[in-house]
């Protein structure tokens, strides 16, 4: 009795262990079970987007080579933005509110953004608006960050001609999402070896071609044995979720290499037009070396210099061909040039081939005065903080108007100002009542001696007024400050000045006080300026300037013809490679292309 009351309870306690382990054992073949069947679609590793699943009775690769067919030829960087669009495509839910964000772009506020481009820097003025087709978004979000870079770069991208390195760079793609979950099967070392001896290949062979040309002769072989490759991938049953993942990395990785180049490609630009032409820098020095070495007898009327009577030009530059090219095509055009007098106002380092360049150079019954900033500054150094020459500034403004944008062109605008040397003017020029103001980036088409027939009444400066941009959209910066929201800004390039009406106003007082008090020290010049002339902008017809020509390639021809000037406001500035090929004809024609100078400083394109 008792042997078999112990037996009983043993049994039953060896019985349950059974059970248990029997229990195990068929849900651990329930589990791979329920992932051939497609039951683990509903989950996802973080940081990746769900894909919808082809049916479960189809073939289980037939998911990736799905994918592969949408990577289609093309770049790795169209690959990445195609295969993300059409994943968030095929999503549902919380993903088509994510669709809707992604079309509409960053939500950006309403504010202007001002970038001075001076500052050479990718956080300064290398950005104005979105890239277009990019990996960043929408079109709009390049300009925003990137600026004009963005429209140089949509209107002068070329077509990849180079279809067989483009279907190489796919082939690798591909082969490499595989290589991984192929490599993992025992039974297939034999493809596994083929695989990678053939990206090994193509590795070397592209590393080494950038063209069809580079290529080396037997590569049609390498890629068919590369496409039997992968072939033989697809038709092996894999893991659709491993090579899923390798191509969300390889994905990953090529989107932070295509922002890598865009971040590069846009400091580039910046870098590009921002320095001096190396042939630019050749004619100054290749001037100023031959005005110490010729005795050219200086002959300055220094009576007409002072004489208010006359029209007096002034163009603050230290760019010698630019200010000729501003003169010669306002003396051409003018119908009388003996009562022409044109001031340049230029820094130290350009004076001496400022100063040669126009006296070996007429310009028909004109003169040209060249004057050194840098000595008229140390008479005022008490009153202002110059200390060097300072151009017409630039800025750019750009504005995110939502679903209802403009076209990329003109979501972005430069506007130029005056900068610090321009409030020198009273004092430079103590005996003149009336001036122009010419920036170094105009060309004239039209006589101008009208300007001096303009009755502004109180007004103490004549200029072209952009109302797109009003100085309540600059609220951010101009702080606390009473000035009227409405007010429109107003443009460098072509600027009449009241000197009297300036000198009675004490405008230049006003100026260096304001700069003194604005809140954001960069725009400081900017916005300061905007003040100060608040009220007393006579406002010139639109038809006298047409601006744009550095920066906007929509500038219809018929517009350009019938302006009196153009204004190549941007970075794109005409003497510049990178200057937009269509409007440099109206630059080139004022330059003597016959000059010693340009000729052998290869000056002339």
């Amino acid at each position: 009795m008792k042997g078999g009351g112990g037996a009983g309870p043993a049994k039953r306690r060896w019985r349950g262990l059974a059970f248990g382990v029997l229990f195990l054992v068929i849900l651990s073949m329930l589990v791979p079970l329920g992932f051939l069947l497609g039951l683990h679609n509903g989950f996802h590793s973080s940081g990746f987007l769900p894909l919808q699943r082809n049916s479960p009775s189809g073939d289980r690769t037939r998911h990736v080579d799905n994918i592969v067919r949408k990577l289609g030829p093309t770049l790795p960087k169209d690959i990445l933005k195609r295969f993300v669009h059409e994943a968030k495509n095929e999503t549902s839910g919380t993903n088509a509110t994510h669709k809707s964000q992604q079309k509409k772009g960053v939500v950006i506020p309403p504010q202007v953004l001002l970038q001075p481009p001076s500052n050479g820097t990718i956080s300064k003025d290398s950005g104005k608006a979105v890239m277009k087709g990019g990996v960043d978004g929408s079109a709009g979000l390049c300009e925003l960050k990137y600026g004009s870079y963005c429209i140089w770069r949509d209107e002068n991208r070329e077509d990849m001609k180079d279809s067989t390195v483009k279907k190489l760079k796919d082939q690798l793609f591909v082969a490499r999402a595989y290589f991984p979950s192929v490599a993992k099967m025992p039974a297939q070392n034999k493809l596994s070896r083929e695989l990678k001896q053939n990206i090994q290949e193509f590795e070397r062979v592209l590393s080494e071609s950038t063209t069809d040309a580079d290529l080396p002769p037997r590569i049609q072989k390498k890629s068919e044995r590369m496409e039997a490759a992968i072939a033989g991938a697809k038709s092996v049953t894999a893991d659709c979720n491993n090579v899923d993942k390798k191509l969300r990395q390889i994905f990953d990785l090529t989107e932070d290499e295509a922002n890598f180049h865009m971040k590069q490609s846009a400091f580039l630009y910046q870098l590009a037009v921002q320095t001096m032409p190396k042939s630019h820098h050749c004619l100054s020095m290749r001037l100023t070396v031959e005005f110490f070495r010729d005795d050219l007898f200086e002959k300055e009327l220094t009576e007409k210099f002072s004489d208010p009577t006359l029209h007096h030009y002034v163009i603050f530059s230290s760019n010698v061909i630019a200010s000729s090219v501003v003169i010669n095509s306002t003396v051409m055009h003018a119908k009388e040039s003996t009562n022409q007098v044109f001031h340049v106002l230029t820094d130290g380092q350009n004076y001496y081939a400022m100063k040669y360049w126009f006296l070996k150079n007429t310009f028909k019954d004109a003169v040209v005065q060249v004057l050194n900033i840098e000595q008229l500054i140390l008479d005022y150094a008490d009153k202002t903080t110059l200390s060097h020459l300072n151009s017409p500034l630039e800025f750019r403004v750009s504005f995110h108007n939502g679903d209802n944008a403009p076209a990329m062109h003109n979501r972005t605008q430069y506007i130029s100002i005056f900068s610090h040397s321009h409030y020198l003017l009273p004092n430079v020029f103590k005996n003149l009542e009336k001036v122009v103001v010419l920036d170094d980036d105009v060309v004239v088409q039209q006589d101008l001696s009208t300007l001096w027939k303009l009755n502004m009444g109180q007004k103490a400066m004549g200029a072209v007024q952009i109302c797109s941009v009003r100085l309540g959209q600059l609220k951010n910066y101009l702080g606390e400050s009473n000035f009227n929201k409405s007010s429109c800004s107003w443009m460098s390039g072509l600027n009449v000045i009241d000197l009297v009406r300036w000198r009675e106003l004490g405008i230049s007082e006003t100026y260096w006080k304001l700069v003194k008090k604005v809140s954001v020290k960069e725009e400081s010049s900017v916005l300061a300026s905007m003040l100060t002339f608040q009220d007393l902008i006579y406002s010139l017809d639109g038809e006298w300037i047409i601006s744009g020509l550095g920066h906007d390639y929509g500038i219809s021809i018929q517009s350009i013809k019938k302006a009196a000037v153009l204004h190549y406001n941007g970075n794109m500035k005409p003497w510049l490679e990178l200057g937009i090929r269509k409007y440099k004809v109206y630059w080139k024609k004022f330059l003597n292309r016959e000059n010693q100078f340009l000729n052998e400083c290869n000056v002339n394109p």
